[in-house]
């Protein structure tokens, strides 16, 4: 972040942090004993869903200083100078990413609760790694639970993704 960022300060019982989410610099406040997932929520960022709380399902999973990480695990006030994107910077409904069509496009999307954890996996991927393996794409999608389907799709989608994405 180019403002520099000092110290977190204490607010009324609450911390008050600094960090940018989905490239816009944003003011929190949090409490002392929250976690990133629910001050993300209540600040109106509810694409992350909270699953199972102990980080098991990835449904909560944004990326944190360009890697993937589960909000429901990071402490709020960590967050304090960190850049965060959640699937509402990766897309919207009227300028969907290429990862977002190619779940709709191959059939990936069923309940959707896993779904954005899922594509913000995808991401971390394909920014990466523009021709991923079956067995790469396998692994960066292996810490997201869905109980809808047996993942085929969910793999389909990330390779037809990274065709799209592909500059041919």
């Amino acid at each position: 972040m180019k403002k520099e960022i000092t110290e977190i300060k204490a607010v009324d019982g609450y911390f008050e942090i600094c960090l940018k989410i989905n490239g816009l610099t944003k003011n929190l406040k949090v409490k002392n004993n929250e976690f990133l997932l629910d001050a993300l929520r209540r600040y109106g960022y509810k694409g992350a869903k909270k699953g199972c709380d102990t980080g098991d399902c990835g449904s909560c999973a944004v990326l944190f200083n360009g890697r993937p990480a589960l909000s429901c695990l990071i402490p709020a006030f960590s967050a304090h100078g960190a850049e965060v994107t959640t699937i509402e910077g990766v897309g919207t409904v009227q300028a969907p990413h290429p990862i977002q069509e190619a779940f709709v496009q191959a059939g990936a999307v069923q309940c959707g609760y896993c779904i954005p954890g899922m594509i913000i996996s995808a991401k971390h991927l394909l920014d990466a790694n523009p021709a991923p393996s079956e067995g790469k794409i396998r692994k960066y999608l292996d810490g997201n639970l869905c109980r809808c389907t047996g993942y085929v799709k969910q793999v389909e989608a990330v390779k037809l993704a990274a065709k799209k994405m592909r500059p041919d």
